[in-house]
């Protein structure tokens, strides 16, 4: 939830992106979907958003090879 953007927000992101992936290949999950998690009623800014989860998979891909393909859903042009 954005409070801000004091309050750690963007870890909070990160982290959430790096568990997710982390238990996709725990499970054998070859291919995941992510929305723009937070972006919406939590109002994390969506710019903001988009450079933490592009970042944090970049850095998963290329460390693992246990997630053959990652998607971003997005639900508005905007976005």
């Amino acid at each position: 939830m954005w409070r801000g953007g004091g309050h750690g927000e963007d870890e909070l992101l990160a982290a959430c992106y790096r568990n997710s992936l982390a238990l996709a290949g725990q499970h054998g999950v070859r291919i995941i979907a992510f929305p723009a998690i937070s972006t919406g009623v939590y109002g994390f800014p969506i710019e903001r958003a988009a450079r933490i989860a592009l970042s944090e998979v970049t850095r998963f891909l290329g460390a693992h090879a246990a997630v053959d393909q990652v998607v971003f859903v997005c639900f508005s042009r905007r976005d």
